[in-house]
């Protein structure tokens, strides 16, 4: 990195930092440090929604994955922008006129005490991991990229982000996931016109060559329980996804609690809803486009750099790359040609799979040299084009954008975290007599011990794999075992909380079976966890129900 970009970098996240301590200054009451007084509108809310989800895994896995795997992963979003019609309908006017903290304390109204604490822990457990997800993701990009050390980039990023949540509450989260999300758009649109610019072709020609070699499949509508990205797992198990991320878990629930009216929260949901599938198509796209711009460019063999530094100088190795070089002019030479003769598409397909062919054997031979090695090169393809390819400047402001994402998605993770614990823990079970004030004080602690709590779990998350899909597994874990908890509270009036928390229990058991002995990719856990779930507590409570009525008989 030269000067200018290290002066863009540092000023952006120093300026955001000041900003969200400044923005939510002297908070001492607990609605206005947890829901910002319930004062915000929908364009803040929608905002803060979307960088709430957007973080730096979005930014910097998200185009990799487009360029190994073309753009079906848009397909996990299809179901999100009925689960925000569906949610503006039920969720938002019920948490509205209970004026809950957290989307917890709704279900002991319903279910009582015992099912709000298990949903709570539930939701703990997942969000805490996911944390320490999205503050490695730019701890990644230092440590290789620029040579940090990563223990020590974890912790300078944790803290950060610490300093101004703990500080400012949500009111400094919201108004500072505003400019985190433009900051990050734009540097992604940044590094997009660039990669068209560099092109040696045109961009309808590039656009071309992307959907010939397909980058550009972004809908299949095959029917297949073992992939996780078509049409159906998208409809179905992403609907269930957004349902249970958008209406029950509490970083994204607190993000529309703080809305003003109940209007205020639907159009901040639904504004969502309607540009977060293009969103993501766009930074797809962006990965589909370096993946063209590396078909002129001879691309590295292996992405990231650090690992490829430990064989680079095995004979193994050197063979490798002689076959990743040879292979690459003899695409280039038949890229160029399908341009003007579709036919040669063949050609280039075929070229295509004996590259991958190469990049796999890399990939055995440093598993084999170095068997704890960071093996998932998906994370490090867009880094590795923007710190080669992009002019000074620009270099800072796209690392900006992606610290700024981290920073986003963290800190609605860490208040969040704080405020479950505060609320249905602390203030319901553990010291119910405190005031105000001790509560808010308790939350900023909270906050700290969270922060600590990522940056620690942090240290774990390079072994697993691809960042964005790593995220969503975990989260697939838990969503449709707590999506059936809630599913049952708005819409059954006979299954008590007994039969709830018992269904969730198995359904979680059947969600961590399904995890570990088949290969039922992980979108349909979501539905395995909420159908196990919502059954077994019908199951159950009607056993409940028949053993009463046999009791009453007896007696």
């Amino acid at each position: 990195m030269r000067p200018i970009d290290w002066i863009v970098l540092v000023a952006t996240l120093l300026l955001i930092v000041a900003y969200g301590m400044w923005k939510g200054r002297r908070q001492r009451h607990l609605a206005a440090y947890l829901l910002a007084d319930r004062k915000l509108r929908w364009p803040t809310i929608g905002l803060s929604i979307m960088a709430t989800q957007a973080s730096a895994i979005t930014f910097l896995s998200t185009p990799g994955q487009a360029y190994v795997d073309g753009m079906r992963f848009v397909q996990f979003y299809l179901g999100l922008p009925v689960a925000m019609v569906i949610l503006s309908i039920t969720a938002v006017p019920i948490f509205h006129r209970l004026k809950v903290f957290t989307a917890y304390e709704y279900l002991e109204t319903r279910f009582g005490v015992g099912t709000r604490t298990l949903t709570a822990i539930l939701f703990l457990i997942q969000r805490g991991l996911s944390n320490g997800i999205t503050i490695y993701a730019p701890a990644v990009i230092v440590s290789v990229i620029l040579g940090w050390n990563i223990h020590a980039t974890n912790i300078i990023i944790g803290l950060l982000v610490i300093l101004y949540t703990t500080s400012g509450g949500t009111k400094a989260v919201s108004w500072t996931h505003v400019h985190q999300l433009l900051i990050a758009l734009g540097g992604m649109a940044v590094a997009l016109i660039i990669a068209i610019h560099a092109l040696p072709v045109g961009f309808l020609d590039a656009v071309r060559v992307a959907g010939r070699m397909g980058r550009l499949n972004a809908i299949d509508f095959s029917f297949d329980v073992t992939t996780p990205y078509n049409f159906w797992s998208g409809m179905i198990g992403g609907l269930l996804v957004a349902l249970s991320y958008f209406g029950t878990d509490q970083s994204q629930v607190q993000r529309y609690l703080t809305g003003s009216t109940v209007a205020e929260s639907r159009l901040g949901l639904l504004i969502n809803g309607m540009v977060k599938v293009p969103m993501q198509f766009f930074i797809l796209f962006v990965g589909a486009m370096v993946f063209v711009f590396y078909q002129f460019v001879a691309p590295p063999l292996f992405f990231n750099s650090v690992e490829r530094a430990r064989v680079a100088s095995t004979a193994e190795y050197a063979w490798l790359e002689e076959a990743h070089r040879t292979n690459f002019v003899a695409r280039r030479a038949a890229v160029l040609e399908m341009l003007h003769n579709p036919a040669a598409t063949s050609r280039v397909r075929a070229l295509q799979r004996e590259e991958d062919s190469t990049r796999r054997a890399a990939l055995d031979l440093i598993r084999k040299k170095h068997p704890g090695a960071d093996a998932n090169d998906t994370n490090y393809v867009f880094l590795t084009f923007v710190t080669q390819f992009l002019p000074a400047g620009v270099v800072g402001l796209v690392l900006a954008a992606i610290f700024c994402a981290a920073m986003s998605s963290t800190a609605a993770g860490l208040n969040s975290l704080a405020s479950t614990t505060a609320v249905d823990v602390v203030k319901r079970l553990v010291w119910r007599d405190a005031t105000d004030h001790q509560y808010v004080v308790v939350s900023k602690w909270l906050t700290i011990f969270w922060g600590v709590f990522a940056i620690a779990f942090a240290e774990f998350a390079g072994r697993l794999g691809s960042l964005i899909e790593a995220v969503n597994k975990l989260g697939s874990l838990f969503y449709g075992t707590i999506l059936g908890i809630f599913l049952l509270a708005f819409y059954t009036k006979e299954i008590s909380g007994t039969a709830a928390s018992l269904g969730a229990i198995i359904g979680e058991a059947a969600v961590l079976w399904c995890a570990a002995f088949t290969n039922l990719a992980w979108l349909w856990w979501n539905v395995i966890g909420c159908a196990v779930g919502v059954g077994a507590a019908v199951v159950i409570q009607s056993v409940i129900l028949s053993g009463a009525k046999d009791l009453q008989r007896t007696a």
